[in-house]
């Protein structure tokens, strides 16, 4: 028997903390899943779900706030108070982004949805949904196979974002001769590629947590 699994032998199971994981991670798969609906939605249809989407993000914000007052409460954590920190703030950065998306395409009243932007909503939606089936099984370490399987999904989802973005781009400056159209579809698409970056960053501290206990 390994260190690591004498450690979570004798370290009482954790009721504060995986739940709040839960939490984060349901959270942002509705965020991300409104947030899709929405650009398949006409521009007058939308405003009621971007409401649902600032919500959720504050309710993000403040599942990532009772983490980290826990951790400073708490001696005894799950795993490494760093991890769990990382976790939590990451979980959060991907909300932020999706959050920032929905912003900014009602603050710049973007009319016409582009393919390239449902094409983007739906491969963060797909990546949140994976982040959350990884957070699932943190409370089981044993079963490291699915996290890890969850996280080299995430991986391919941000390699295709990036080819999705950059055909979009090109696509824009090619095509469109109105600048401001040009700034703001570029921002939107800009912060949804991002977001996927930071899906990218969610399953890097998951598969440092699966390798520390492995």
């Amino acid at each position: 028997m390994s260190i690591n699994s004498i450690f979570q032998f004798l370290v009482p199971k954790d009721k504060k903390f995986f739940p709040l994981f839960e939490q984060a991670s349901s959270n942002l798969v509705q965020l991300a899943s409104i947030l899709h609906e929405a650009v398949n939605l006409p521009l007058k249809e939308r405003d009621e779900l971007f409401l649902k989407i600032d919500e959720l993000e504050q309710k993000g914000e403040d599942i990532t706030r009772q983490t980290n007052l826990e951790l400073s409460k708490n001696f005894i954590t799950p795993f490494d108070r760093e991890d769990i920190h990382s976790l939590i703030v990451s979980i959060d950065n991907v909300a932020d982004n999706l959050h920032g998306a929905a912003s900014r395409m009602r603050l710049y009243q973007v009319g016409k949805i582009t393919k390239s932007i449902r094409k983007l909503t739906e491969i963060n939606l797909e990546a949140c949904q994976h982040i959350d089936t990884a957070v699932q099984e943190l409370r089981d370490l044993k079963k490291m196979k699915s996290i890890t399987n969850a996280c080299a999904k995430i991986n391919k989802l941000e390699s295709k974002s990036d080819d999705v973005y950059n055909k979009a781009v090109a696509d824009i400056f090619e095509n469109e001769t109105d600048a401001k159209n040009i700034i703001k579809y570029k921002e939107v698409l800009l912060v949804l590629e991002t977001a996927t970056d930071k899906c990218k960053g969610v399953a890097s501290v998951l598969e440092s947590i699966t390798v520390k206990h492995s």
